[in-house]
């Protein structure tokens, strides 16, 4: 068999594992979220479907598929249909860059635990983050409901303004590790993770992400007490799940993008390196469910000034001291 057909198998069984794991690990996320929001908040949880509810995600899916798959009469129909499609694509094709182990050895042949090691990478990611906003804008601009468009508009901002500190945030990471490859990235932290070397970094990068995903206390788009849903207001059935699967894939990727850029990725003693990441993806996915049941909503401005007049100007400064340091040791 050829090296080509070789490379092409092994590409698509990374890709159908990568992609079964990513949808369990989102549908069974949705169940953990709602068991510890129901222990954080002195109340049961799911606890019907199956010992426990385990079986409460399966539940959803079938409701969610048999549901009737409504379109608004005065919607645009195609970029209606279209649009949680957007959201919940670029999720999934974010990890197509993450590295998630130790190359694997098969009948002498390198097997990279990555799916695609791009020597741009991270601008990939950034670009791929970037374009999640049409999703959100669009499905709440062809609803043509006014809490939609609210909706949408206040998405489209905040999502825009959240990518400035985020990509910022990302910059000394680069200058660290000489490289956009996430591989290379993991590979330079091998004696420090770079959390301890730009803690500033990490802390800016992890709130404009969890912005960037619209999780509270950053659900402005999703307000209910105001905007009843927000943008995706008038989905229903399984467009409505790809709304909802978008976000919970977005909180594993956005855990592994944490990992990969100031934990050290799969690193780590003693454990395997899949049981590493997979213990830092989870730790991160937890603290975004504890930050949930903690805090309450911002306020718009509040949001805006955030982002614009605290996290912008502290990327800024982060990048001029990074710089700075590295010049002064010779780097």
């Amino acid at each position: 068999m050829s090296a080509l057909i070789v490379g092409i198998i092994l590409l698509a069984v990374k890709l159908l594992v990568v992609l079964v794991v990513l949808l369990l690990l989102a549908a069974y996320l949705v169940y953990g979220e709602r068991k510890l929001l129901g222990r954080l908040q002195v109340r049961l949880g799911p606890n019907r479907c199956g010992p426990g509810g385990i079986l409460q995600p399966l539940a959803d899916t079938v409701k969610l598929l048999t549901k009737e798959d409504i379109v608004p009469a005065g919607a645009d129909r195609w970029i209606f249909l279209l649009a949680p499609a957007v959201v919940a694509g670029t999720a999934l094709l974010i990890f197509a860059v993450v590295p998630f182990g130790r190359s694997w050895t098969f009948q002498g042949r390198p097997i990279p635990l990555v799916i695609a090691d791009l020597n741009v990478g991270l601008l990939y990611v950034v670009a791929l983050s970037s374009i999640g906003v049409y999703g959100v804008a669009l499905g709440g601009w062809a609803s043509n409901s006014k809490y939609s468009l609210l909706g949408g508009i206040r998405g489209a901002a905040k999502m825009i303004s959240y990518e400035v500190s985020l990509g910022l945030s990302l910059v000394p990471v680069v200058m660290l590790a000489r490289s956009f490859s996430l591989v290379d990235i993991v590979a330079a932290q091998a004696k420090c993770p770079f959390m301890l070397l730009q803690p500033l970094a990490f802390i800016t990068f992890f709130i404009s992400a969890v912005a960037e995903i619209k999780r509270i206390p950053f659900d402005l788009p999703e307000a209910e007490n105001e905007l009843v849903a927000g943008y995706h207001t008038e989905y229903s059935g399984m467009r409505f799940g790809l709304y909802f699967l978008g976000e919970y894939v977005t909180m594993v990727v956005l855990g592994s993008l944490v990992a990969v850029f100031f934990l050290g990725g799969w690193r780590g003693p003693w454990l395997p390196p899949l049981v590493w990441f997979f213990l830092k993806v989870t730790a991160m996915v937890f603290f975004m469910i504890w930050l949930r049941a903690t805090y309450p909503r911002l306020r718009y401005d509040q949001l805006m000034h955030l982002g614009w007049k605290l996290l912008i100007p502290l990327a800024l400064l982060n990048i001029v001291v990074t710089g700075a340091v590295m010049l002064a040791v010779g780097s």
